[in-house]
């Protein structure tokens, strides 16, 4: 299953991806939401970033997968911040998941620069930060 990755560009997510400091992705809601249940391993994730070009400039192979159950608030802030040295969140991105109910962790490997290209979202009426697209080829232009 082929996944596509909206990254923040403010806090320089893909940036960080590349230079090997990020090696895992996170994202968190209150209620169990995409991507939460619907990853595994041996995915692959294509990352665009959240700067409206939409140009997919990286992919990587999904290593591990972590859905936790239901968090109390402290307890997701502990797991955001013990898992901070592969996370590599800014400020902004911490306050925005730790302290969630669910959480969805993966673990990343063999990152890799692709070509840029760019990507049909038509068919994705409710448009999120994480599609399962199933086939990467379906939506390249």
């Amino acid at each position: 299953m082929d996944h596509l990755v909206y990254l923040d560009k403010k806090a320089k997510e893909l940036d960080n991806l590349i230079s090997g400091k990020k090696s895992m992705i996170i994202r968190g809601a209150m209620g169990r939401k995409m991507p939460y249940g619907r990853v595994e391993i041996g995915d692959i994730l294509y990352f665009v970033e959240n700067n409206g070009d939409a140009l997919v400039k990286a992919k990587a192979c999904v290593q591990d997968v972590i859905f936790t159950d239901k968090l109390e608030t402290e307890e997701s802030i502990s797991i955001v911040e013990k898992l901070q040295p592969k996370l590599r969140l800014d400020n902004r991105l911490t306050k925005r998941f730790a302290g969630k109910r669910y959480l969805s962790l993966i673990n990343l490997e063999n990152f890799r620069t692709v070509d840029p290209f760019k990507i049909d979202k038509s068919e994705y009426g409710n448009m999120d930060d994480w599609l399962p697209v199933e086939n990467i080829d379906k939506i390249k232009i």
